[in-house]
């Protein structure tokens, strides 16, 4: 985090070697009058969107997860996406500070990035950090639970594995629910929706070797699609795969 204040560190935070162990957080900062609704949507997407915190009203240090220490949000995340009636900024931001209000709130959702040291620690190192990539992460034609006027599609994020790998990469990542679970999906990606897994709509593609299926999980990039159905006027969310490196460890939050 300190990197990210500094502006030193501005690439995706799963390829920052030594937070492997820590909870890694979506970041979504929406107006007040938006929050129930919008904490309503997340209720009703968990899979997506697991709810770790929500931070006070105008308050930039976010809780729980990241509670006991110097977190800034306004600071902290490599990258930031601004929405403005639903659509994103043309240029993303390394710090909000100038941006930020009294009406604010910022709700902290799980991120699969939590999970990847384990499955790494069992020999099944992801192959976007394998290859110092972000993760590729698709639009889905599966509708979201709306939440007044947040609906959207599911995004989904995709991990490729061999078939015999694909029950302990269930195992391992079923166990870590707040951090989106298990996989929704292996295999023919047309059924999702996608139909061209070599062009992802956020992050960036990476090598199916033969032999290997894609694996997909539930994204918390969800919740940007949510914002731009909604076109409200005003949200700040983490730039896909920028995420909030949070103090508490995995095992601690999963014990």
């Amino acid at each position: 985090r300190k990197l990210c204040r500094s502006g030193d560190w501005k690439s995706p935070s799963c390829n920052y070697h030594g937070a492997e162990d820590c909870i890694q957080a979506n970041i979504v900062i929406l107006p007040q009058k938006y929050s129930f609704d919008f904490l309503r949507f997340t209720l009703l997407n968990p899979r997506p969107c697991p709810l770790l915190g929500v931070s006070e009203i105008g308050d930039p240090y976010p809780g729980r997860f990241a509670a006991e220490s110097d977190v800034d949000i306004r600071f902290d995340l490599p990258r930031y996406q601004i929405w403005e009636n639903g659509k994103p900024a043309s240029e993303e931001r390394y710090q909000i500070d100038d941006l930020w209000r009294d009406d604010l709130v910022t709700f902290m959702l799980g991120c699969s990035f939590s999970w990847e040291g384990d499955l790494s620690k069992n020999g099944l190192m992801t192959r976007h950090v394998e290859e110092c990539k972000n993760v590729p992460m698709y639009r889905t034609r599966i509708p979201n639970n709306p939440s007044g006027p947040f609906a959207g599609n599911l995004v989904v994020s995709m991990r490729p594995y061999r078939k015999e790998q694909l029950d302990l990469v269930d195992q391992i990542t079923s166990s870590y629910p707040s951090s989106h679970g298990g996989p929704i999906h292996f295999g023919n990606s047309e059924e999702l929706g996608i139909l061209n897994i070599d062009k992802p709509d956020w992050g960036e593609s990476v090598t199916i070797e033969e032999g290997e299926v894609p694996v997909f999980w539930a994204c918390g990039v969800t919740s940007q699609t949510a914002i731009e159905a909604s076109q409200i006027d005003f949200a700040i969310t983490h730039s896909p795969g920028h995420m909030l490196i949070c103090d508490t460890p995995v095992s601690a939050a999963y014990q």
